[in-house]
């Protein structure tokens, strides 16, 4: 939840009731519920219109889609992928990342790579 943890929802809410007093903290703690409901519904209303301008390809379209940092993590994980595949499929052995030693064969060492 923004990386704020109990501890912190326990000052911010102490905060509020010596700022607002123990009258008008019900109040506002309802149009802040009012106010979270009301962006849901924005936020889900224009996804939604975007998904139909966007057309049916893209029916599985989300806001998240649109950060850059999951972009460029969509796309290294695609190149990673394809390397990983073109790379297994050009080696006749089985020296895949990831596969165990048989029983008592030394790992390589390389002193320079430390």
């Amino acid at each position: 939840m923004f990386g704020v943890g109990l501890p912190e929802v326990a000052v911010l809410f102490v905060i509020a009731l010596i700022v607002f007093g123990p009258d008008r903290l019900p109040d506002f703690a309802r149009q802040a519920g009012k106010m979270v409901r009301q962006v849901r519904k924005l936020a889900q209303q224009t996804r939604d219109d975007i998904r139909t301008e966007l057309g049916p390809e893209y029916s599985d379209f989300e806001l998240t889609d649109l950060d850059p940092r999951r972009v460029i993590r969509k796309h290294i994980q695609e190149a990673w992928d394809d390397t990983d595949s073109s790379a297994s499929s050009s080696s006749n052995s089985s020296g895949k990342a990831g596969d165990q030693l048989p029983e008592g064969q030394v790992p390589p060492y390389d002193p320079d790579a430390t």
